[in-house]
């Protein structure tokens, strides 16, 4: 089978096409024939994670180190990039039941990666599912990581309906879905922090409102939020707490050892809360976004979709920032 490989960390140019033995399910596995993948920002990391120190890294120093003995210390572990993947169910292991070979599916694989293939092997009580019906492959592939990662973060938070909540970093994979599950499925007041070419994109999302952060500090416009989604972890609970509403929460996906302190204190003291968050990985999870995806609640927005033979090139486009949607790869 067709694959794109890398044998060593660094740029995009480290990615090349390669045939690998193809795949054979387990008694318990699924084969799929994948139609497309995505550029996520755990592929650019994974990608590049030699040379990515633990500073750089957005998580706890502890997380970097169990990262680089996972990921491989001086060369990838892992071969082939990619978590989210839709296609096809070629073949099903002898003690399968939830799906029949033709069964059309999507899915996260995440840190086992392997979705830059042809095929892809999955337990059946994995992270798949089957395809929302209204969204092509292309687009199917693009949902699952950041869906997930925002489904858990936001119900961790225990948002409630009519609360407003701040989402800074609005456009990636996890701030898009944030806001529209903040909005159409928990039914709360969203606004969107993002860069000024990005503004739309958080508008079509559903964001009641969107803050351009080159031209405003959201912590100093006047106006206060139940809760405050910081995805990358670039704010600070310190200069946002008279944002935050008496007994407001200050939520971090991605944080260090100075937010797991400040959770530990407003734990116990005050009324106003951080939160430290890792997202649970749940099929059940990923069942309910595929229902909110076909009632419209989900939204697919890819900006481009590159053939599997330009995966590097894809990988150069979102790391240049211009990207105004999702990147898929399409497997022909």
């Amino acid at each position: 089978m067709k694959a794109i490989i890398y044998t060593e960390y660094g740029s995009p140019e480290v990615l090349h096409l390669a045939e690998l033995e193809k795949p054979v399910p387990k008694d318990h596995e699924i084969l799929i024939r994948v139609r497309a993948s995505s550029v996520n920002y755990g592929d650019l990391t994974a990608r590049n994670f030699g040379n990515i120190s633990a500073n750089q890294f957005h998580m706890l120093g502890l997380f970097w180190l169990l990262a680089r003995f996972a990921f491989g210390l001086n060369k990838p572990n892992n071969h082939v990039l990619g978590s989210e993947l839709a296609g096809e169910v070629e073949a099903v292991g002898l003690a399968v039941t939830r799906f029949k070979q033709g069964d059309q599916v999507f899915g996260y694989t995440g840190q086992g990666m392997g979705a830059y293939a042809e095929y892809r092997c999955m337990p059946e009580t994995g992270m798949v599912t089957h395809k929302p019906s209204n969204l092509s492959y292309a687009q199917a592939a693009t949902i699952p990581y950041g869906a997930i990662t925002a489904l858990n973060l936001l119900k961790k938070a225990k948002l409630q309906a009519r609360q407003r909540i701040l989402i800074n970093g609005a456009s990636g994979a996890i701030g898009a879905a944030a806001v529209q599950l903040a909005k159409h499925h928990f039914g709360a007041h969203v606004t969107g922090v993002g860069s000024s070419q990005r503004l739309e994109l958080i508008r079509s999302l559903g964001a009641d409102s969107v803050i351009d952060y080159s031209q405003q500090d959201f912590t100093k416009n006047g106006q206060s939020y139940d809760l405050i989604l910081d995805v990358l972890g670039k704010g600070s609970f310190s200069r946002a707490r008279a944002s935050l509403q008496p007994n407001g929460r200050y939520l971090f996906a991605s944080f260090k050892a100075k937010q797991l302190l400040q959770m530990l204190w407003t734990s116990v003291f005050g009324k106003q809360k951080v939160i430290c968050a890792l997202s649970e990985e749940k099929p059940q999870d990923l069942v309910l976004i595929k229902e909110l995806c076909e009632a419209g609640k989900i939204k697919a927005f890819v900006d481009q979709d590159y053939p599997l033979e330009q995966t590097a090139a894809a990988h150069r486009y979102v790391e240049s920032g211009r990207r105004t949607g999702s990147v898929a790869i399409t497997i022909s």
